[in-house]
């Protein structure tokens, strides 16, 4: 019994032996490896940056003056005196429609108003000798009246039969031909107003203390991308929408070279206060967690075979304040002229070494613009 145990324990020792050799030669196999090569990151220098407070709102653009011309009454277009886009004045004749049966019914009222002139006329001459009596004076008079009225009325229809340019403006596109029956209110052609121009927007209420009437504003439009239109505040609405608890403001843009249309999605930034000066860094440099921002620096150590110092990285808590398009600022954590790593951050830690490529660099515009406007 004792040399089986003896036997067994020999063999027991061998086999241990063998799994320790076996591990001791993979940690010197792996003692002798080459170093894994330095993570490769995109860094950028940290600088100060001058940084404008502002609201920013989403707007609408909308004709100082803007109508949808259409006739009151029913007719058959006769006369257009319009062609599509053109500027028209006040008061120009657009569109008229046939009224050659109200023309004439007009002549048959004015001759009943010329009997009844000529009737009173003469009842006045006969009154003073009593001839006439004081009624029938007055029944005259009244039948003089309800005519001039009746023509009056007519004339007013005739006048509704013609449309006129309201006000200054532009024209649209023409909706109708000639010949063609028009119901009443049926929509001939927009004017619309363009110089100046409103933008209509919305802000939070917490806002109201920070505009004004005349403040001033920059507006801008995808349409021209990196074009401002600046104007300025010309009215706050003086009540808060229940809803949303938001307040509407408008104002009013230059638009003289008529580039700006009623319609447009326009974005508005009002300078709310003297700008300041913040370390900038683009939002890609931030790791955002839920115990507090990080950024990683980039420290430079002994120089290596090469010759080179080698580059090292440290990760520290950052403050972070407003955003402005691919930048944020940064309150604390960061200063002036240290080197920020902007791209890699995942596969860091802290002390690793790095290599430092720049031929790619995340974006960093303060007004970014979607690719292929």
């Amino acid at each position: 019994m004792i040399k089986r145990m003896l036997i067994m324990l020999i063999l027991v020792a061998a086999v241990c032996g063998g799994i320790y050799g076996m591990w001791m030669r993979k940690i010197e196999a792996m003692s002798n490896m080459p170093p894994p090569p330095p993570d490769t990151v995109s860094t950028t220098i940290a600088a100060y940056d001058n940084w404008q407070p502002q609201l920013e709102a989403v707007g609408s653009l909308r004709a100082s003056n803007g109508a949808d011309l259409a006739f009151e009454v029913p007719g058959i277009v006769e006369e257009i005196h319009f062609n599509s886009g053109d500027e028209v004045k006040a008061g120009t004749v657009l569109v008229k429609l046939r009224d050659d049966e109200d023309i004439n019914k007009l002549h048959s009222l004015q001759a009943v108003v010329d009997l009844a002139v000529i009737t009173y006329q003469r009842g006045m001459k006969q009154l003073p000798s009593q001839t006439i009596s004081q009624a029938t004076v007055d029944a005259d008079k009244s039948e003089l009246d309800a005519a001039r009225a009746n023509v009056a009325e007519q004339q007013s229809l005739i006048d509704k039969k013609v449309i006129r340019a309201p006000f200054d403006g532009r024209l649209g596109i023409r909706a109708v031909d000639l010949g063609q029956y028009l119901a009443a209110g049926t929509t001939v052609v927009t004017l619309q107003s363009l110089d100046p121009i409103y933008v209509d927007f919305f802000l939070p209420q917490q806002a109201l203390e920070q505009i004004r009437i005349g403040q001033g504003v920059i507006a801008k439009v995808d349409t021209y991308p990196g074009q401002d239109f600046p104007g300025e505040i010309a009215a706050i609405e003086p009540k808060v929408d229940s809803a949303s608890r938001n307040v509407r403001a408008r104002a009013v843009l230059k638009n003289a070279d008529l580039k700006l249309l009623p319609g447009m999605y326009a974005t508005v930034d009002i300078a709310t206060g003297e700008p300041q000066r913040y370390v900038t860094l683009p939002q890609t440099a931030i790791t955002f967690n839920a115990y507090g921002n990080t950024v990683y620096l980039v420290d430079k150590g002994q120089p290596g075979a090469d010759g080179q110092p080698k580059l090292t990285v440290r990760q520290t808590f950052v403050k972070t304040g407003e955003t402005r398009g691919d930048q944020v600022a940064i309150l604390e954590g960061v200063k002036d002229g240290e080197t920020v790593v902007t791209s890699g951050q995942l596969k860091l830690r802290n002390g690793v070494p790095v290599l430092v490529n720049n031929s790619v660099q995340p974006s960093s515009d303060a007004a970014p613009t979607p690719v292929g406007y």
